[in-house]
């Protein structure tokens, strides 16, 4: 499976996503995160820390990617018209974070109309960086997504392993990864209702 992460604007959690998507994927089978941002940020962190899945920049991605059953691609922000057809041309599923303010809903709009332009209907939002009680802007947002269509997904909580790794508990509304193979993996189907 190939998943891009990618947003037209900065700070939404790119990277944060890549990885614990990632995270998420090895658990089925061997993952390569391909670093596409110019901050390298991924792959920085994974020289500090470590993380149970490969992570190579982007120009080594075809030399390292035979060797993956998934590839996670964090990609820079803003990409170009061309940069955004080959991103969504190129991946089974298109991960778009959004924080939950104003000016990222504005940024999201435009993009997703982008990529409709294009035909490129596989894209799933994910909620992130989402302010805890009795903030209501996450909900706010997630109905306005939700009124425009959309059906958000949810970065809801990350829990440290024994082994110092971070596995992501994403909630995916209605979606769940469908490996090379065909199996149903990692059903993670779970609804969660705004409160």
């Amino acid at each position: 499976m190939i998943i891009t992460v990618a947003s037209l604007k900065g700070g939404q959690a790119k990277t944060t996503t890549a990885v614990h998507v990632a995270a998420l994927l090895r658990e089925d089978a061997p993952t390569l995160l391909v670093d596409g941002d110019p901050n390298h940020s991924a792959l920085n962190w994974h020289k500090r820390k470590g993380f149970p899945f490969e992570v190579c920049d982007e120009r080594q991605a075809v030399k390292f990617s035979r060797n993956f059953a998934h590839i996670v691609f964090d990609t820079q922000a803003r990409p170009s018209k061309e940069d955004l057809e080959i991103l969504a041309g190129g991946c089974d599923q298109l991960i778009i974070p959004l924080t939950p303010d104003a000016l990222s809903l504005d940024t999201l709009f435009s993009f997703t109309d982008s990529l409709k332009q294009l035909g490129a209907v596989e894209f799933k939002i994910l909620l992130t960086i989402v302010p805890p009680k009795p903030a209501t802007d996450g909900i706010f947002v997630r109905r306005t997504l939700e009124d425009s269509g959309f059906r958000p997904a949810e970065f809801s909580r990350l829990k440290r392993g024994g082994d110092g790794t971070c596995e992501a508990v994403i909630f995916w509304l209605s979606h769940q990864f469908e490996c090379n193979d065909g199996k149903s993996f990692c059903r993670r189907t779970f609804t969660q209702e705004p409160r």
